[in-house]
Protein backbone atom coordinates (compact mmCIF):
# COMPACT_ATOMS: atom_id res chain seq x y z
CA UNK A 1 0.00 0.00 0.00
CA UNK A 2 2.75 2.47 0.84
CA UNK A 3 6.48 2.91 0.95
CA UNK A 4 8.54 1.75 3.90
CA UNK A 5 9.89 4.34 6.32
CA UNK A 6 13.17 3.38 8.03
CA UNK A 7 14.39 4.73 11.37
CA UNK A 8 17.86 3.74 12.65
CA UNK A 9 18.15 3.19 16.40
CA UNK A 10 21.20 2.39 18.53
CA UNK A 11 20.57 0.08 21.49
CA UNK A 12 21.58 1.77 24.75
CA UNK A 13 21.99 0.32 28.23
CA UNK A 14 18.61 1.79 29.25
CA UNK A 15 16.93 -0.35 26.55
CA UNK A 16 18.23 -3.63 27.96
CA UNK A 17 17.76 -5.96 30.87
CA UNK A 18 20.55 -6.93 33.29
CA UNK A 19 21.96 -9.34 30.69
CA UNK A 20 22.35 -6.72 27.96
CA UNK A 21 19.40 -8.06 25.92
CA UNK A 22 16.74 -5.61 24.78
CA UNK A 23 13.82 -5.63 27.19
CA UNK A 24 10.57 -6.62 25.44
CA UNK A 25 8.80 -3.30 26.08
CA UNK A 26 11.67 -1.39 24.44
CA UNK A 27 10.55 -2.73 21.06
CA UNK A 28 7.22 -0.97 21.60
CA UNK A 29 9.03 2.33 22.20
CA UNK A 30 11.16 1.83 19.09
CA UNK A 31 8.08 1.11 16.98
CA UNK A 32 6.24 4.11 18.44
CA UNK A 33 9.15 6.29 17.32
CA UNK A 34 8.99 4.70 13.88
CA UNK A 35 5.27 5.45 13.46
CA UNK A 36 5.70 8.98 14.84
CA UNK A 37 8.56 9.73 12.44
CA UNK A 38 6.65 8.28 9.50
CA UNK A 39 3.66 10.51 10.26
CA UNK A 40 6.03 13.48 10.67
CA UNK A 41 7.53 12.72 7.22
CA UNK A 42 3.98 12.89 5.84
CA UNK A 43 3.51 16.32 7.44
CA UNK A 44 1.57 15.22 10.50
CA UNK A 45 3.75 15.99 13.51
CA UNK A 46 2.05 15.13 16.78
CA UNK A 47 2.26 18.65 18.28
CA UNK A 48 0.83 20.24 15.13
CA UNK A 49 -2.00 17.71 14.96
CA UNK A 50 -2.88 18.29 18.62
CA UNK A 51 -3.09 22.05 17.96
CA UNK A 52 -5.70 21.17 15.32
CA UNK A 53 -7.65 19.07 17.84
CA UNK A 54 -6.55 15.69 16.47
CA UNK A 55 -4.51 12.92 18.10
CA UNK A 56 -3.39 9.51 16.90
CA UNK A 57 -3.44 6.89 19.66
CA UNK A 58 -2.60 3.22 19.68
CA UNK A 59 -5.73 1.08 19.98
CA UNK A 60 -4.50 -2.43 19.06
CA UNK A 61 -1.20 -4.24 18.71
CA UNK A 62 0.19 -7.68 18.05
CA UNK A 63 3.91 -8.50 18.37
CA UNK A 64 6.04 -11.50 17.49
CA UNK A 65 9.56 -11.69 18.89
CA UNK A 66 12.08 -13.62 16.75
CA UNK A 67 15.62 -12.85 17.94
CA UNK A 68 17.07 -10.59 20.62
CA UNK A 69 18.79 -7.30 20.03
CA UNK A 70 21.71 -6.55 22.32
CA UNK A 71 23.51 -3.61 23.85
CA UNK A 72 25.21 -1.40 21.22
CA UNK A 73 23.43 -3.04 18.28
CA UNK A 74 22.34 -0.77 15.46
CA UNK A 75 18.80 -1.72 14.41
CA UNK A 76 16.33 -0.33 11.90
CA UNK A 77 12.63 0.15 12.57
CA UNK A 78 10.73 -0.38 9.33
CA UNK A 79 7.21 1.07 9.23
CA UNK A 80 4.59 0.68 6.55
CA UNK A 81 0.99 1.83 6.37
CA UNK A 82 -1.18 -1.09 5.24
CA UNK A 83 -4.71 0.23 5.72
CA UNK A 84 -6.39 3.62 6.09
CA UNK A 85 -9.97 3.82 7.26
CA UNK A 86 -12.21 6.67 8.29
CA UNK A 87 -11.11 6.66 11.96
CA UNK A 88 -7.90 4.60 12.02
CA UNK A 89 -4.65 3.68 10.30
CA UNK A 90 -3.16 0.18 10.14
CA UNK A 91 0.63 -0.24 10.32
CA UNK A 92 3.01 -3.16 9.89
CA UNK A 93 6.38 -2.71 11.54
CA UNK A 94 9.57 -4.66 11.97
CA UNK A 95 12.80 -4.23 13.88
CA UNK A 96 15.72 -5.64 11.91
CA UNK A 97 19.48 -5.92 12.37
CA UNK A 98 21.29 -6.35 9.06
CA UNK A 99 19.07 -8.94 7.34
CA UNK A 100 17.79 -10.54 10.56
CA UNK A 101 14.20 -9.98 11.66
CA UNK A 102 14.19 -9.36 15.41
CA UNK A 103 10.59 -8.39 16.06
CA UNK A 104 7.52 -7.68 13.94
CA UNK A 105 4.10 -6.33 14.70
CA UNK A 106 0.80 -4.98 13.49
CA UNK A 107 -0.71 -1.85 14.95
CA UNK A 108 -4.03 -0.03 14.70
CA UNK A 109 -3.80 3.68 15.43
CA UNK A 110 -7.06 5.50 16.06
CA UNK A 111 -7.80 9.12 15.26
CA UNK A 112 -9.37 10.84 18.26
CA UNK A 113 -10.50 14.32 19.21
CA UNK A 114 -8.20 16.02 21.73
CA UNK A 115 -11.28 17.63 23.28
CA UNK A 116 -13.57 14.62 23.73
CA UNK A 117 -10.89 11.88 23.64
CA UNK A 118 -13.32 9.91 21.44
CA UNK A 119 -12.81 8.49 17.94
CA UNK A 120 -13.31 10.91 15.08
CA UNK A 121 -13.04 10.86 11.31
CA UNK A 122 -9.62 11.88 10.05
CA UNK A 123 -9.57 15.43 8.68
CA UNK A 124 -9.85 15.53 4.87
CA UNK A 125 -6.30 16.85 4.38
CA UNK A 126 -4.89 13.98 6.42
CA UNK A 127 -6.87 11.38 4.51
CA UNK A 128 -5.90 12.97 1.17
CA UNK A 129 -2.20 12.70 2.06
CA UNK A 130 -2.60 8.98 2.78
CA UNK A 131 -4.61 8.47 -0.42
CA UNK A 132 -1.90 10.27 -2.45
CA UNK A 133 0.79 8.07 -0.91
CA UNK A 134 -1.08 4.95 -2.08
CA UNK A 135 -0.87 6.07 -5.73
Amino acid sequence: MSAVSRLPIRIYYEDTDAGGIVYHASYLRFMERGRTEMLRELGFGQANMMEQGVQFVLSELNLKYRQPARLDDQVIVESRIVDVRRTWIGFEQAVVRNDALLCKGTFKVACISTESQRPMAMPDEVRQQFDARES
